[in-house]
């Protein structure tokens, strides 16, 4: 199960995420972004309470990134050790600003 927030100020967009961004919810995560990152300059993710993520999960957040890329800056942030450890692993740490 995922929790999806979204907080959008101007063309600030924050994503919080609580649970699990796997096969099953990584769709959702997809939706919510393509929904809603026209004209934004900044996204943010906020990883505080996301529990764990799989390669679908991360395919999506390089899709947001590649997007992001061409209109402004990606950041995620509040990483745990275990999603880090995953960003570690598949190399997502040299892709990714993570804060």
């Amino acid at each position: 199960m995922l929790n999806i927030e979204k907080k959008a100020e101007g063309t600030n967009l924050e994503v919080k995420l609580t649970g699990r961004l796997d096969t099953v919810t990584a769709p959702q995560l997809e939706g919510a972004i393509k929904e809603s990152i026209e004209g934004v300059t900044d996204l943010s993710f906020d990883f505080s309470e996301l529990e764990y993520i799989s390669s679908a999960g991360l395919r999506v957040l390089l899709a947001a990134q590649k997007i992001m890329n061409k209109q402004g800056t990606m950041a995620v942030r509040n990483v745990s050790d275990e999603v880090n450890e995953i960003f570690e692993v598949t190399g997502f740490t040299d892709i990714l600003s993570i804060e």
